[in-house]
Protein backbone atom coordinates (compact mmCIF):
# COMPACT_ATOMS: atom_id res chain seq x y z
CA UNK A 1 0.00 0.00 0.00
CA UNK A 2 1.27 3.47 -0.86
CA UNK A 3 2.05 5.46 2.25
CA UNK A 4 -0.26 8.44 2.71
CA UNK A 5 1.01 11.71 4.20
CA UNK A 6 -0.55 12.85 7.46
CA UNK A 7 -3.08 15.62 7.18
CA UNK A 8 -2.11 18.78 9.01
CA UNK A 9 -4.24 20.31 11.78
CA UNK A 10 -5.01 23.31 9.56
CA UNK A 11 -6.16 21.06 6.73
CA UNK A 12 -8.32 19.08 9.13
CA UNK A 13 -9.92 22.21 10.50
CA UNK A 14 -10.62 23.42 6.98
CA UNK A 15 -12.26 20.13 6.12
CA UNK A 16 -14.56 20.21 9.15
CA UNK A 17 -15.30 23.82 10.12
CA UNK A 18 -16.68 24.41 13.58
CA UNK A 19 -15.55 21.03 14.95
CA UNK A 20 -12.59 20.87 17.35
CA UNK A 21 -9.77 18.77 15.97
CA UNK A 22 -6.54 17.25 17.24
CA UNK A 23 -3.41 16.12 15.45
CA UNK A 24 -3.93 12.51 14.32
CA UNK A 25 -2.24 9.96 16.56
CA UNK A 26 -1.95 7.44 13.74
CA UNK A 27 -0.44 7.91 10.27
CA UNK A 28 -2.97 8.46 7.53
CA UNK A 29 -2.07 5.20 5.77
CA UNK A 30 -3.15 3.28 8.87
CA UNK A 31 -6.51 5.08 8.94
CA UNK A 32 -6.92 4.23 5.25
CA UNK A 33 -6.11 0.58 5.98
CA UNK A 34 -8.76 0.35 8.71
CA UNK A 35 -11.41 2.06 6.55
CA UNK A 36 -10.61 -0.27 3.64
CA UNK A 37 -10.85 -3.32 5.90
CA UNK A 38 -14.41 -2.32 6.79
CA UNK A 39 -15.25 -1.87 3.12
CA UNK A 40 -13.76 -5.27 2.28
CA UNK A 41 -16.01 -7.03 4.80
CA UNK A 42 -19.27 -5.53 3.58
CA UNK A 43 -18.49 -6.11 -0.12
CA UNK A 44 -17.26 -9.64 0.56
CA UNK A 45 -20.62 -10.58 2.08
CA UNK A 46 -22.50 -9.62 -1.08
CA UNK A 47 -21.06 -12.68 -2.84
CA UNK A 48 -19.47 -14.97 -0.25
CA UNK A 49 -22.68 -16.93 0.43
CA UNK A 50 -23.31 -17.81 -3.23
CA UNK A 51 -21.29 -21.03 -3.32
CA UNK A 52 -22.65 -22.05 0.10
CA UNK A 53 -26.31 -21.92 -0.94
CA UNK A 54 -26.68 -25.65 -1.78
CA UNK A 55 -25.33 -26.54 1.67
CA UNK A 56 -27.62 -23.98 3.32
CA UNK A 57 -30.63 -25.48 1.56
CA UNK A 58 -29.72 -29.00 2.62
CA UNK A 59 -29.16 -28.00 6.24
CA UNK A 60 -32.10 -25.63 6.84
CA UNK A 61 -34.56 -26.93 4.24
CA UNK A 62 -35.10 -23.63 2.44
CA UNK A 63 -37.31 -23.49 -0.64
CA UNK A 64 -35.80 -22.17 -3.90
CA UNK A 65 -37.49 -18.81 -3.22
CA UNK A 66 -36.20 -18.76 0.35
CA UNK A 67 -32.72 -19.57 -0.88
CA UNK A 68 -32.83 -16.55 -3.21
CA UNK A 69 -33.66 -14.35 -0.22
CA UNK A 70 -30.50 -15.39 1.60
CA UNK A 71 -28.77 -13.14 -0.94
CA UNK A 72 -31.55 -10.60 -1.49
CA UNK A 73 -32.24 -9.85 2.19
CA UNK A 74 -28.69 -8.53 2.48
CA UNK A 75 -28.59 -6.58 -0.78
CA UNK A 76 -32.00 -4.92 -0.31
CA UNK A 77 -31.22 -3.71 3.22
CA UNK A 78 -27.76 -2.62 2.06
CA UNK A 79 -29.11 -0.52 -0.80
CA UNK A 80 -32.16 0.77 1.08
CA UNK A 81 -30.39 2.27 4.09
CA UNK A 82 -27.22 3.59 2.42
CA UNK A 83 -28.21 7.25 2.10
CA UNK A 84 -29.51 7.28 5.65
CA UNK A 85 -26.24 5.75 6.86
CA UNK A 86 -24.21 8.36 5.00
CA UNK A 87 -26.15 11.32 6.39
CA UNK A 88 -26.12 9.86 9.92
CA UNK A 89 -22.32 9.82 9.69
CA UNK A 90 -22.26 13.50 8.71
CA UNK A 91 -24.52 14.50 11.59
CA UNK A 92 -23.55 12.17 14.43
CA UNK A 93 -19.95 11.29 13.62
CA UNK A 94 -18.29 9.18 10.95
CA UNK A 95 -16.25 7.13 13.44
CA UNK A 96 -19.34 6.54 15.57
CA UNK A 97 -21.35 5.27 12.60
CA UNK A 98 -18.40 3.13 11.46
CA UNK A 99 -18.31 1.45 14.86
CA UNK A 100 -22.10 1.11 15.13
CA UNK A 101 -22.41 -0.32 11.61
CA UNK A 102 -19.51 -2.75 12.01
CA UNK A 103 -20.75 -3.86 15.44
CA UNK A 104 -24.23 -4.54 14.06
CA UNK A 105 -22.75 -6.34 11.04
CA UNK A 106 -20.55 -8.54 13.25
CA UNK A 107 -23.33 -9.49 15.67
CA UNK A 108 -25.68 -10.30 12.78
CA UNK A 109 -22.96 -12.48 11.24
CA UNK A 110 -22.76 -14.43 14.49
CA UNK A 111 -26.55 -14.83 14.60
CA UNK A 112 -26.64 -16.00 10.98
CA UNK A 113 -23.86 -18.51 11.50
CA UNK A 114 -25.71 -19.99 14.48
CA UNK A 115 -29.17 -19.95 12.84
CA UNK A 116 -31.21 -23.11 13.31
CA UNK A 117 -34.23 -22.13 11.19
CA UNK A 118 -34.60 -20.44 7.83
CA UNK A 119 -36.31 -17.30 9.19
CA UNK A 120 -33.44 -16.77 11.63
CA UNK A 121 -30.92 -16.82 8.81
CA UNK A 122 -32.97 -14.43 6.65
CA UNK A 123 -33.46 -11.99 9.54
CA UNK A 124 -29.74 -12.07 10.30
CA UNK A 125 -28.86 -11.38 6.67
CA UNK A 126 -31.21 -8.37 6.63
CA UNK A 127 -29.60 -6.97 9.80
CA UNK A 128 -26.18 -7.61 8.24
CA UNK A 129 -27.27 -5.46 5.28
CA UNK A 130 -28.45 -2.70 7.62
CA UNK A 131 -25.10 -2.71 9.44
CA UNK A 132 -23.28 -2.63 6.10
CA UNK A 133 -25.38 0.36 4.95
CA UNK A 134 -24.40 2.31 8.08
CA UNK A 135 -20.75 1.28 7.79
CA UNK A 136 -20.02 1.57 4.06
CA UNK A 137 -20.49 5.35 3.54
CA UNK A 138 -18.27 6.05 6.55
CA UNK A 139 -15.39 4.04 5.05
CA UNK A 140 -14.99 6.43 2.12
CA UNK A 141 -15.69 9.54 4.21
CA UNK A 142 -13.11 8.61 6.85
CA UNK A 143 -10.60 8.01 4.08
CA UNK A 144 -11.23 11.34 2.32
CA UNK A 145 -11.17 13.17 5.67
CA UNK A 146 -7.79 11.67 6.58
CA UNK A 147 -6.07 12.52 3.30
CA UNK A 148 -6.04 15.98 1.67
CA UNK A 149 -7.54 16.39 -1.78
CA UNK A 150 -5.07 15.80 -4.57
CA UNK A 151 -2.68 13.02 -5.58
CA UNK A 152 -2.52 11.48 -2.09
CA UNK A 153 -6.29 11.23 -1.89
CA UNK A 154 -6.46 9.73 -5.36
CA UNK A 155 -4.05 7.01 -4.23
CA UNK A 156 -6.13 6.39 -1.11
CA UNK A 157 -9.34 6.15 -3.14
CA UNK A 158 -7.54 3.78 -5.51
CA UNK A 159 -6.79 1.52 -2.56
CA UNK A 160 -10.43 1.73 -1.40
CA UNK A 161 -11.65 0.87 -4.90
CA UNK A 162 -9.24 -2.04 -5.23
CA UNK A 163 -10.17 -3.45 -1.84
CA UNK A 164 -13.89 -3.16 -2.60
CA UNK A 165 -13.53 -4.86 -5.96
CA UNK A 166 -11.23 -7.46 -4.44
CA UNK A 167 -13.85 -8.22 -1.78
CA UNK A 168 -16.42 -8.99 -4.46
CA UNK A 169 -13.93 -11.10 -6.36
CA UNK A 170 -12.74 -12.96 -3.27
CA UNK A 171 -16.26 -13.93 -2.23
CA UNK A 172 -16.42 -17.01 -4.42
CA UNK A 173 -12.98 -18.28 -3.38
CA UNK A 174 -13.44 -17.59 0.34
CA UNK A 175 -16.93 -19.10 0.30
CA UNK A 176 -15.76 -22.19 -1.55
CA UNK A 177 -12.79 -22.81 0.76
CA UNK A 178 -14.84 -22.33 3.93
CA UNK A 179 -17.78 -24.42 2.69
CA UNK A 180 -15.64 -27.32 1.48
CA UNK A 181 -13.09 -27.17 4.32
CA UNK A 182 -15.50 -26.53 7.22
CA UNK A 183 -19.21 -25.91 6.54
CA UNK A 184 -21.52 -23.20 5.24
CA UNK A 185 -21.87 -21.52 8.65
CA UNK A 186 -18.27 -20.32 8.48
CA UNK A 187 -18.97 -18.02 5.54
CA UNK A 188 -20.79 -15.92 8.17
CA UNK A 189 -18.88 -16.83 11.33
CA UNK A 190 -15.56 -15.76 9.78
CA UNK A 191 -16.82 -12.17 10.05
CA UNK A 192 -16.87 -12.36 13.86
CA UNK A 193 -13.11 -12.46 14.55
CA UNK A 194 -12.36 -10.24 11.57
CA UNK A 195 -15.00 -7.72 12.64
CA UNK A 196 -13.68 -7.70 16.21
CA UNK A 197 -10.14 -6.92 15.00
CA UNK A 198 -11.32 -4.09 12.73
CA UNK A 199 -13.53 -2.69 15.52
CA UNK A 200 -10.59 -2.56 17.92
CA UNK A 201 -8.37 -0.93 15.30
CA UNK A 202 -11.02 1.65 14.39
CA UNK A 203 -11.64 2.55 18.04
CA UNK A 204 -7.91 3.04 18.53
CA UNK A 205 -6.78 4.81 15.37
CA UNK A 206 -9.71 6.59 13.69
CA UNK A 207 -10.52 10.08 14.94
CA UNK A 208 -14.06 11.39 15.07
CA UNK A 209 -15.29 13.92 12.54
CA UNK A 210 -18.67 15.25 11.55
CA UNK A 211 -20.26 18.18 9.75
CA UNK A 212 -20.79 21.40 11.66
CA UNK A 213 -24.20 22.90 12.36
CA UNK A 214 -27.46 21.57 13.76
CA UNK A 215 -27.56 17.84 14.44
CA UNK A 216 -31.08 17.03 13.29
CA UNK A 217 -31.97 14.14 11.02
CA UNK A 218 -34.62 14.67 8.36
CA UNK A 219 -36.85 11.77 9.46
CA UNK A 220 -39.59 12.14 6.78
CA UNK A 221 -36.93 12.23 4.08
CA UNK A 222 -35.05 9.32 5.67
CA UNK A 223 -38.18 7.17 5.81
CA UNK A 224 -39.18 7.98 2.24
CA UNK A 225 -35.79 7.42 0.63
CA UNK A 226 -35.15 4.24 2.62
CA UNK A 227 -38.57 2.82 1.76
CA UNK A 228 -38.20 3.94 -1.87
CA UNK A 229 -34.74 2.49 -2.49
CA UNK A 230 -35.53 -0.73 -0.60
CA UNK A 231 -38.77 -1.18 -2.58
CA UNK A 232 -36.92 -0.48 -5.82
CA UNK A 233 -34.30 -3.09 -4.93
CA UNK A 234 -37.11 -5.53 -4.08
CA UNK A 235 -38.79 -4.89 -7.45
CA UNK A 236 -35.51 -5.51 -9.24
CA UNK A 237 -34.85 -8.86 -7.58
CA UNK A 238 -38.46 -9.95 -8.25
CA UNK A 239 -37.73 -9.88 -11.98
CA UNK A 240 -35.59 -13.03 -11.72
CA UNK A 241 -38.58 -15.12 -10.65
CA UNK A 242 -41.59 -13.21 -11.98
CA UNK A 243 -40.31 -11.32 -15.04
CA UNK A 244 -40.52 -7.62 -15.91
CA UNK A 245 -44.16 -7.55 -16.98
CA UNK A 246 -45.72 -9.24 -13.95
CA UNK A 247 -47.71 -7.53 -11.21
CA UNK A 248 -45.18 -8.84 -8.67
CA UNK A 249 -42.59 -6.59 -10.35
CA UNK A 250 -44.66 -3.66 -11.63
CA UNK A 251 -46.54 -2.95 -8.40
CA UNK A 252 -43.46 -2.55 -6.17
CA UNK A 253 -41.73 -0.66 -8.99
CA UNK A 254 -44.60 1.84 -9.13
CA UNK A 255 -44.63 2.17 -5.35
CA UNK A 256 -40.87 2.76 -5.36
CA UNK A 257 -41.10 5.52 -7.96
CA UNK A 258 -43.93 7.20 -6.01
CA UNK A 259 -41.91 7.08 -2.78
CA UNK A 260 -38.81 8.51 -4.44
CA UNK A 261 -40.90 11.30 -6.03
CA UNK A 262 -42.37 12.12 -2.60
CA UNK A 263 -38.85 12.16 -1.17
CA UNK A 264 -37.74 14.74 -3.75
CA UNK A 265 -40.75 16.94 -2.92
CA UNK A 266 -39.96 16.77 0.81
CA UNK A 267 -36.28 17.53 0.24
CA UNK A 268 -37.13 20.59 -1.82
CA UNK A 269 -39.22 22.03 1.02
CA UNK A 270 -37.57 21.01 4.29
CA UNK A 271 -35.17 23.35 6.11
CA UNK A 272 -32.46 20.74 6.82
CA UNK A 273 -32.86 18.10 4.09
CA UNK A 274 -31.34 14.65 4.22
CA UNK A 275 -30.09 15.15 0.67
CA UNK A 276 -29.72 18.79 -0.44
CA UNK A 277 -30.91 18.76 -4.04
CA UNK A 278 -28.44 21.51 -4.85
CA UNK A 279 -25.76 18.84 -4.56
CA UNK A 280 -26.73 17.63 -8.02
CA UNK A 281 -25.97 21.06 -9.43
CA UNK A 282 -22.33 20.06 -8.91
CA UNK A 283 -21.81 18.62 -12.34
CA UNK A 284 -19.00 16.25 -11.41
CA UNK A 285 -21.05 14.72 -8.58
CA UNK A 286 -24.14 14.21 -10.75
CA UNK A 287 -22.24 12.87 -13.77
CA UNK A 288 -19.97 10.58 -11.74
CA UNK A 289 -22.92 9.01 -9.91
CA UNK A 290 -24.82 8.52 -13.16
CA UNK A 291 -21.78 6.87 -14.72
CA UNK A 292 -21.22 4.76 -11.59
CA UNK A 293 -24.83 3.56 -11.79
CA UNK A 294 -24.55 2.58 -15.47
CA UNK A 295 -21.11 0.99 -15.00
CA UNK A 296 -22.52 -1.02 -12.11
CA UNK A 297 -25.34 -2.22 -14.37
CA UNK A 298 -22.88 -3.48 -16.94
CA UNK A 299 -19.98 -4.81 -14.89
CA UNK A 300 -21.32 -5.97 -11.50
CA UNK A 301 -22.56 -9.28 -12.91
CA UNK A 302 -19.14 -10.29 -14.25
CA UNK A 303 -18.24 -12.37 -11.18
CA UNK A 304 -21.67 -13.99 -11.11
CA UNK A 305 -21.61 -15.21 -14.72
CA UNK A 306 -17.92 -16.13 -14.71
CA UNK A 307 -18.47 -18.34 -11.64
CA UNK A 308 -21.50 -20.00 -13.26
CA UNK A 309 -19.59 -20.56 -16.51
CA UNK A 310 -16.64 -22.09 -14.69
CA UNK A 311 -18.78 -24.46 -12.61
CA UNK A 312 -21.79 -25.25 -14.83
CA UNK A 313 -20.00 -25.41 -18.19
CA UNK A 314 -16.32 -26.15 -17.55
CA UNK A 315 -16.99 -28.37 -14.53
CA UNK A 316 -14.86 -26.54 -11.94
CA UNK A 317 -15.44 -27.07 -8.23
CA UNK A 318 -16.32 -23.99 -6.13
CA UNK A 319 -12.71 -23.67 -4.95
CA UNK A 320 -11.37 -24.13 -8.49
CA UNK A 321 -13.79 -21.49 -9.76
CA UNK A 322 -12.63 -19.07 -7.07
CA UNK A 323 -8.97 -19.74 -7.90
CA UNK A 324 -9.68 -19.23 -11.61
CA UNK A 325 -10.75 -15.65 -10.86
CA UNK A 326 -7.64 -14.76 -8.84
CA UNK A 327 -5.86 -13.23 -11.91
CA UNK A 328 -8.91 -11.00 -12.45
CA UNK A 329 -8.80 -9.95 -8.80
CA UNK A 330 -5.14 -9.03 -9.12
CA UNK A 331 -5.90 -7.12 -12.32
CA UNK A 332 -8.50 -4.88 -10.65
CA UNK A 333 -6.05 -4.11 -7.85
CA UNK A 334 -3.33 -3.27 -10.37
CA UNK A 335 -5.70 -1.11 -12.41
CA UNK A 336 -6.93 0.76 -9.36
CA UNK A 337 -3.41 1.46 -8.12
CA UNK A 338 -2.19 2.55 -11.57
CA UNK A 339 -5.13 4.92 -12.14
CA UNK A 340 -3.86 7.83 -9.96
CA UNK A 341 -0.68 8.15 -12.03
CA UNK A 342 -2.72 8.15 -15.22
CA UNK A 343 -5.13 10.71 -13.73
CA UNK A 344 -2.29 13.15 -13.07
CA UNK A 345 -1.15 12.88 -16.68
CA UNK A 346 -4.42 12.58 -18.61
CA UNK A 347 -7.11 13.82 -16.23
CA UNK A 348 -9.69 11.86 -14.25
CA UNK A 349 -12.41 12.14 -16.89
CA UNK A 350 -10.22 10.74 -19.67
CA UNK A 351 -8.94 7.88 -17.50
CA UNK A 352 -12.51 6.96 -16.54
CA UNK A 353 -13.57 6.93 -20.21
CA UNK A 354 -10.57 4.81 -21.18
CA UNK A 355 -11.18 2.40 -18.31
CA UNK A 356 -14.81 1.85 -19.27
CA UNK A 357 -13.82 1.28 -22.90
CA UNK A 358 -11.25 -1.34 -21.84
CA UNK A 359 -13.86 -3.04 -19.66
CA UNK A 360 -16.34 -3.09 -22.55
CA UNK A 361 -13.67 -4.64 -24.78
CA UNK A 362 -13.11 -7.34 -22.17
CA UNK A 363 -16.84 -8.05 -22.04
CA UNK A 364 -16.88 -8.35 -25.81
CA UNK A 365 -13.99 -10.81 -25.67
CA UNK A 366 -15.70 -12.84 -22.93
CA UNK A 367 -18.85 -13.09 -25.07
CA UNK A 368 -16.87 -15.30 -27.50
CA UNK A 369 -16.65 -18.07 -24.87
CA UNK A 370 -17.33 -21.64 -25.92
CA UNK A 371 -18.63 -24.73 -24.16
CA UNK A 372 -15.18 -26.32 -24.49
CA UNK A 373 -13.06 -23.28 -23.67
CA UNK A 374 -9.70 -23.34 -21.93
CA UNK A 375 -8.82 -21.52 -18.72
CA UNK A 376 -6.33 -19.14 -20.34
CA UNK A 377 -8.42 -18.02 -23.32
CA UNK A 378 -11.94 -18.28 -21.91
CA UNK A 379 -11.44 -17.09 -18.32
CA UNK A 380 -8.03 -15.65 -17.44
CA UNK A 381 -7.22 -13.26 -20.30
CA UNK A 382 -10.67 -11.69 -20.85
CA UNK A 383 -11.11 -11.52 -17.07
CA UNK A 384 -7.87 -9.58 -16.71
CA UNK A 385 -8.93 -7.11 -19.40
CA UNK A 386 -12.39 -6.61 -17.86
CA UNK A 387 -11.13 -6.07 -14.34
CA UNK A 388 -8.08 -3.97 -15.23
CA UNK A 389 -10.44 -1.64 -17.08
CA UNK A 390 -12.81 -1.56 -14.10
CA UNK A 391 -9.92 -0.58 -11.86
CA UNK A 392 -8.93 2.23 -14.22
CA UNK A 393 -12.53 3.51 -14.27
CA UNK A 394 -13.77 3.21 -10.69
CA UNK A 395 -10.95 5.16 -9.04
CA UNK A 396 -11.42 8.38 -11.06
CA UNK A 397 -15.21 8.07 -10.81
CA UNK A 398 -15.07 7.86 -7.01
CA UNK A 399 -12.62 10.78 -6.93
CA UNK A 400 -14.83 12.91 -9.17
CA UNK A 401 -17.97 12.05 -7.20
CA UNK A 402 -16.41 13.25 -3.93
CA UNK A 403 -14.28 16.16 -5.13
CA UNK A 404 -16.87 18.87 -5.69
CA UNK A 405 -19.11 18.50 -2.63
CA UNK A 406 -19.01 20.55 0.55
CA UNK A 407 -17.21 18.93 3.52
CA UNK A 408 -20.49 18.75 5.45
CA UNK A 409 -21.96 16.55 2.72
CA UNK A 410 -19.05 14.09 2.61
CA UNK A 411 -20.95 11.21 4.18
CA UNK A 412 -23.96 11.79 1.95
CA UNK A 413 -21.82 11.85 -1.19
CA UNK A 414 -20.08 8.64 -0.09
CA UNK A 415 -23.48 7.06 0.45
CA UNK A 416 -24.54 8.17 -3.01
CA UNK A 417 -21.48 6.56 -4.60
CA UNK A 418 -22.17 3.25 -2.89
CA UNK A 419 -25.91 3.44 -3.56
CA UNK A 420 -25.38 4.20 -7.25
CA UNK A 421 -23.06 1.25 -7.67
CA UNK A 422 -25.19 -1.16 -5.61
CA UNK A 423 -28.53 -0.30 -7.20
CA UNK A 424 -27.01 -0.23 -10.67
CA UNK A 425 -25.44 -3.62 -10.06
CA UNK A 426 -28.70 -5.13 -8.78
CA UNK A 427 -30.64 -3.80 -11.77
CA UNK A 428 -27.96 -4.95 -14.20
CA UNK A 429 -27.84 -8.44 -12.72
CA UNK A 430 -31.61 -8.76 -13.07
CA UNK A 431 -31.51 -7.57 -16.69
CA UNK A 432 -28.57 -9.74 -17.70
CA UNK A 433 -29.97 -12.81 -15.90
CA UNK A 434 -33.16 -12.36 -17.92
CA UNK A 435 -31.08 -12.06 -21.12
CA UNK A 436 -29.12 -15.22 -20.29
CA UNK A 437 -32.26 -17.18 -19.44
CA UNK A 438 -33.97 -16.03 -22.62
CA UNK A 439 -31.05 -17.00 -24.85
CA UNK A 440 -30.58 -20.42 -23.24
CA UNK A 441 -34.37 -21.03 -23.56
CA UNK A 442 -34.44 -23.23 -20.49
CA UNK A 443 -31.73 -25.56 -21.74
CA UNK A 444 -29.38 -26.95 -19.10
CA UNK A 445 -26.79 -28.51 -21.42
CA UNK A 446 -23.39 -26.87 -21.72
CA UNK A 447 -24.00 -25.36 -25.15
CA UNK A 448 -27.29 -23.71 -24.13
CA UNK A 449 -25.84 -22.33 -20.91
CA UNK A 450 -22.81 -20.97 -22.76
CA UNK A 451 -25.04 -19.21 -25.28
CA UNK A 452 -26.96 -17.59 -22.42
CA UNK A 453 -23.84 -16.41 -20.58
CA UNK A 454 -22.32 -15.10 -23.83
CA UNK A 455 -25.46 -13.06 -24.54
CA UNK A 456 -25.26 -11.56 -21.05
CA UNK A 457 -21.70 -10.38 -21.69
CA UNK A 458 -22.69 -8.93 -25.07
CA UNK A 459 -25.47 -6.85 -23.51
CA UNK A 460 -23.16 -5.90 -20.64
CA UNK A 461 -20.67 -4.50 -23.17
CA UNK A 462 -23.45 -2.41 -24.71
CA UNK A 463 -24.45 -1.01 -21.31
CA UNK A 464 -20.84 -0.02 -20.63
CA UNK A 465 -20.74 1.90 -23.91
CA UNK A 466 -23.74 3.89 -22.65
CA UNK A 467 -21.62 4.81 -19.62
CA UNK A 468 -18.95 6.13 -22.00
CA UNK A 469 -21.55 8.39 -23.64
CA UNK A 470 -22.64 9.67 -20.21
CA UNK A 471 -19.06 10.54 -19.30
CA UNK A 472 -18.18 12.20 -22.60
CA UNK A 473 -21.38 14.23 -22.78
CA UNK A 474 -21.79 15.22 -19.12
CA UNK A 475 -18.57 15.01 -17.11
CA UNK A 476 -16.63 18.31 -16.98
CA UNK A 477 -13.05 18.34 -18.22
CA UNK A 478 -11.58 20.04 -15.15
CA UNK A 479 -8.65 18.25 -13.51
CA UNK A 480 -8.60 17.22 -9.87
CA UNK A 481 -6.04 18.95 -7.61
CA UNK A 482 -2.62 17.30 -7.62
Amino acid sequence: MTLMPQISPLASEAAHPGIPTRRPTAPAWLVVAVACAGQFLVVLDVSVVNVALPSVRADLGLSPTGLQWVVNAYSIAFAGFMLLGGRAGDLFGRKRMFLVGLGLFTLASLAGGLAQQDWQLLAARAVQGLGAAVLAPSTLTILTSAVPEGAARARAIATWTAVGAGGGAAGGLVGGVLTEGLNWRWVLLINVPLGAVVLAAAARWIQESRAGGERRLDLPGALLVTAGTATLAYAVVQTEAAGWGSAATLVPLGVALALIAAFLVVEARTRLPLMPLGLFRVRSVAAANAAMFVCGMGSFSMWFFMTLYAQNVLGYTPVEAGLALVPSSLAVVAGSKTAPRLMRRFGARNVAVGGVLVTAAGFGWQSTMSAHGSFVVSIMLPGIVMMAGAGFAMTPLASLATSGAEPGDAGLVSGLVNTSRTLGGSLGLAILSTVAAGRSAGGLDRDSLTDGYAAAFQVGAGILLVAVVVLVAWMPRTRLPT
